[in-house]
């Protein structure tokens, strides 16, 4: 789904306050109610944003939001968050990449290096990187998720253990206050742990709407990584565990100022 520059702000401060309304749309965009409930359907089919009495909320719970729609969330962040974690990956480097809206992010952002040897089970990564002639990109075989383009079992599993890199890069569905790492599918959590347990060095890239989310599968936690690379941390726990386990923490939003 392409959203205009309405959607996308409605979807902005439906992410900041919890909701959004009808009416106070209307009043502040200038528009009709009918032209806000227009777009708030569109939004809710597309399962960016549910649909309540009067207006919507942005998902959060155990509600896990389509693909498609994911890649339009937090978008701009998602860039800013792929740009620094590549100033981190030297050209030459060997470098897992795992399934998510904000590793491919990441992987977009490669384009630039050169010598590169990219292991994914993201076929929209691979898709991408093939292009360039100067990353060589291996794809780990396996079950492929219509979803997303996933590519996960224990196939995919045994065949990240045949590998030992420099970099891994991965990302969570949720991150608890707790530290916890969070997924939806313990088939994809078994390809990440696989990844961490076989990089040199961990880089976890999640934007800032990972906090207020939650998820089933547990992928492990954030002592394993390290580091972490998010627009903003607005959680102190968090802040505080980076700083016991020595996990660097990169904030965009600060980078930019």
């Amino acid at each position: 789904m392409f959203l205009t520059d309405r959607q996308t702000e409605i979807v902005s401060i439906a992410k900041s306050s919890g909701r959004v309304l009808v009416e106070e749309l209307a009043s502040r965009f200038s528009v009709t109610p009918q032209t806000i409930r227009k777009d708030l359907n569109d939004l809710c089919d597309a399962q960016v944003l549910t649909r309540i009495h009067g207006g919507a909320t942005f998902p959060s719970g155990t509600e896990n939001v389509k693909y498609e729609a994911r890649r339009q969330i937090a978008a701009s962040e998602k860039q800013a968050i792929g740009m620094a974690a590549v100033e981190l990956i030297p050209s030459g480097a060997s470098l897992f990449i795992n399934i998510g809206t904000t590793t491919e992010a990441v992987g977009e952002a490669l384009a630039n290096h050169h010598e590169l040897m990219v292991i994914t089970n993201n076929i929209n990564v691979a898709n991408r990187l093939r292009l360039f002639p100067a990353i060589e990109v291996v794809i780990a075989g396996g079950v492929v998720r219509g979803s997303d383009g996933g590519i996960v079992g224990e196939a995919a599993v045994d065949f990240i253990r045949q590998f030992k890199v420099d970099y891994a890069v991965i990302g969570a569905s949720a991150i608890d206050s707790d530290g916890a790492l969070l997924d939806y599918d313990f088939r994809e959590v078994k390809v990440a742990q696989a990844i961490i347990a076989n990089a040199r060095h961990v880089i976890l890239v999640a934007d800032s709407t990972k906090f207020e989310r939650t998820a089933p599968v547990r992928i492990g936690q954030l002592s394993q990584v390290h580091t972490f690379i998010t627009d903003h941390c607005p959680v102190p726990s968090i802040r505080n565990l980076c700083l016991e386990y020595n996990v660097k923490l990169i904030e965009t939003s600060t980078r930019s100022r």
